[in-house]
């Protein structure tokens, strides 16, 4: 049986970036890893096939990169939410308070079917605001959220907290 892949081997730690003070866990080398990435998004789609989603939802950017895949892995939809004025039609937005702040993201008004069961996706859970913002954006244009997930949580920052969701996470740092 062929040994498995340490995706952590995988996330490269940049200081202080993007401002002093800062390690920013950069998900680019897994991406740029055949190998890993696949493994990834393997393990994701076993992890939230039990959700059974209807509807793979990423939020802007790195999310995208996550969800769309893993839409094709589990034969489902993937939509986008993004930030404001980056979607074309009619949209739903949802402010919400930054630490110094707010901003607000948008969903495509028709995007999701009433009682539609989605999960959501970004590259890394921090203090959970923004997809706490996305899962109540989400729930406004009808829903079913049944979980959120990311290569990579911080667990010091107790994101997690804020979810009222399942949140699965394939790597956790604690500092």
């Amino acid at each position: 049986m062929p040994n498995p892949i340490d995706l952590k081997n995988h996330i490269r730690g940049i200081a202080d970036f993007p401002k002093p003070g800062i390690l920013f866990y950069d998900i680019s080398p897994l991406l740029a890893h055949a190998e890993a990435w696949k493994e990834a998004v393997d393990q994701l789609a076993e992890a939230l096939r039990p959700h059974k989603p209807e509807l793979l939802v990423g939020i802007e950017s790195r999310g995208f990169l996550i969800a769309a895949p893993l839409a094709l892995a589990l034969g489902t939809g993937f939509i986008m939410v993004r930030k404001h004025g980056k979607l074309p039609g009619d949209k739903v937005a949802h402010s919400y308070d930054l630490e110094y702040g707010t901003d607000t993201i948008e969903v495509q008004a028709d995007a999701v079917k009433p009682g539609q069961r989605v999960v959501v996706l970004d590259d890394l859970l921090a203090t959970g605001g923004t997809m706490a913002a996305a899962i109540s954006l989400l729930r406004r244009v009808g829903a079913d959220v049944r979980a959120a997930a990311f290569l990579v949580e911080l667990t010091f920052l107790s994101g997690r907290d804020k979810l009222d969701v399942p949140s699965v996470s394939l790597m956790s740092y604690d500092s």
